[in-house]
């Protein structure tokens, strides 16, 4: 779909993904990455801004039907930091017109994705000169804008309304992620059972020193309960 593939997903689904609540109803991914954003707050009795706080958050991008030509497209918000921060743009083709009129954009619905995967990347490799930046107001919405500083001014390239997940959404969302954590630890376990196996019995002096410098590490149980 796109010469951007970086945070480009394959195809390759393991059980536990399976079961992530944004896959519902026949959409697949396209882009998953990280991406720095400033993250600003507005409330909802005033236009007064909060000052930007530098995240790491997490963007998901999926569609319904092809790449080529889909019928919807949604950009997905969530924050490591924050579990409860998950946002959503969704679009089709008659939405997209009219974010076009407005904004005065010249591509089509169909490159969307990619332009909107182009300004992440930019965001991530030059992020001097490429700003995402996130205003969440308290009334459940929000707008991701994305910002080129020109050195002379700074230009806004596009905006993306947004919408707070449902509670329910966003209770799911956070069983997949506490699951999906369990599951790579339990398989990571076993892993080190393996490892610790093979150390006893080639070399059972240097298991007693590795033992002994991870004892303070948290078991995975441990682990994840200081998550939630």
């Amino acid at each position: 779909m796109s010469n951007e593939t970086d945070g480009a997903h394959t195809s390759d689904i393991s059980p536990i993904d399976e079961l992530d609540p944004s896959l519902r109803d026949g959409f697949h991914v396209i882009y998953d990455r990280e991406v720095p954003m400033e993250i600003r707050h507005q409330d909802a009795s005033d236009e007064n801004i909060s000052t930007g706080i530098l995240e790491a958050i997490k963007v998901k991008m999926l569609v319904l039907g092809s790449d080529e030509n889909p019928l919807s497209i949604r950009l997905e918000l969530s924050s490591e930091s924050d579990l409860f921060f998950h946002y959503i743009h969704v679009i089709d083709e008659h939405v997209f017109q009219v974010i076009q009129e407005q904004q005065k954009l010249v591509v089509n619905y169909s490159e969307y994705p990619n332009v909107l995967i182009r300004m992440l990347n930019a965001c991530i490799r030059e992020p001097h000169t490429h700003l995402a930046i996130f205003i969440a107001s308290g009334e459940g919405d929000g707008r991701l804008d994305f910002i080129q500083n020109m050195e002379y001014k700074f230009v806004e390239l596009v905006s993306c309304r947004c919408q707070r997940s449902s509670e329910e959404m966003i209770q799911r969302q956070i069983t997949y992620r506490y699951n999906s954590m369990k599951q790579k630890l339990a398989v990571m376990q076993s892993r080190l059972h393996e490892i610790n196996n093979l150390v006893k019995m080639k070399n059972p002096s240097l298991l007693l020193q590795l033992q002994k410098s991870s004892v303070n590490i948290p078991d995975a149980d441990t682990f994840l309960n200081m998550l939630v």
